[in-house]
């Protein structure tokens, strides 16, 4: 009797901890961010969705925003599902924003800004997707559609952009530092073309520039995975450096949804890339199989912003500074 006391206690205490585990997990999804000063702050990434309501099939209907710095995406979210501000994480500095629709589109979009101060916090907040208009901060500027948007990552096969319409599950989380700000994302099992890999990725934006690192980590080494551009109808410019360590890929013209001018880039370590190629709704860069980091670095320059860029001469010049600077440095800052 003895021997099956001492067991059933065994038991009775793997299953409190198991419990407890349970419950960690879940507190860890929905904490508060409460350490962050947005006043004084040059970047800033949040995360906001909804509670106090409730699903009705793939829609979040009722309920209030919270932000939280870490999510497991509900399986009944996807686009438009009005649960997640904004639809996904969002990151910003003193000159531009960013947001990564947390679905199976994955594409990455522009909060084109006229100011210099942080002003996620205010975005859809009164009206889901009030940020289509003109809002004293700025607005969305990029049409998605079935792209890329800027710098977001599909896999090419056949011609054809898949997206991550079948994942098993996916976490996001957001931090905040002094200098940096950064959305990490987890994407796990991942199926494409009989493929199934896990995808780590890191976005990170510092003050004072325009661009976001981006560095990609997937569990296999398969063929197609791509980043790119999404095409609408202006000047397309590509460009290697004379070492071939780094090179660009770039539209500019009036592409926005205001409509005015918008230059957009990509720059890419040229080992890294098996092909520069298009398709009907992006211009690509194809990297070459990894299992190894991969990263490279997005822009966009709106006209609007402050001390803006305003020619295709001016944004050219940009570039091409950036891309010395990542040849005689290898990084930017």
């Amino acid at each position: 009797m003895k021997i099956v006391k001492i067991i059933a206690i065994l038991l009775l205490i793997i299953f409190t901890a198991c419990k407890n585990q349970e419950k960690k997990e879940e507190i860890e999804t929905a904490v508060s961010e409460t350490s962050y000063n947005i006043k004084t702050a040059k970047t800033y990434a949040e995360l906001s969705i909804k509670e106090g309501g409730h699903w009705e099939g793939r829609e979040y209907i009722g309920g209030t925003f919270k932000n939280i710095t870490q999510l497991k995406i509900p399986v009944e979210h996807t686009d438009h599902s009005w649960f997640i501000r904004y639809e996904g994480p969002g990151w910003e500095n003193n000159k531009i924003a960013y947001r990564m629709y947390l679905d199976w589109r994955n594409c990455i979009d522009i909060f084109g800004k006229v100011t210099d101060s942080m002003v996620l916090s205010k975005v859809g907040q009164d009206g889901f997707d009030s940020y289509h208009e003109k809002n004293d901060w700025g607005q969305d500027i990029l049409k998605a559609g079935k792209g890329l948007g800027i710098g977001s990552i599909g896999r090419y096969i056949n011609k054809e952009v898949l997206h991550f319409n079948k994942v098993d599950s996916t976490i996001a989380k957001v931090e905040n530092a002094y200098d940096k700000s950064t959305v990490i994302t987890d994407y796990y099992g991942w199926n494409t073309a009989n493929d199934t890999i896990n995808l780590h990725q890191v976005l990170s934006i510092t003050p004072n520039v325009r661009y976001t690192k981006h560095t990609i980590k997937p569990s296999k080494g398969v063929e197609g995975i791509c980043t790119g551009i999404v095409k609408h109808g202006v000047n397309y410019f590509t460009k290697e450096s004379e070492n071939k360590k780094w090179g660009y890929v770039a539209t500019y013209g009036e592409q926005t949804l205001v409509p005015d001018k918008l230059g957009m880039a990509i720059f890419y370590e040229v080992e890294t890339v098996k092909e520069i190629t298009e398709w009907e709704h992006d211009y690509l860069l194809v990297f070459k199989p990894t299992t190894a980091e991969i990263s490279f670095y997005f822009l966009g320059a709106w006209e609007q912003e402050k001390n803006g860029i305003k020619t295709e001469a001016e944004f050219l010049s940009y570039l091409d500074g950036l891309l010395n600077e990542l040849n005689a440095k290898n990084t930017l800052k």
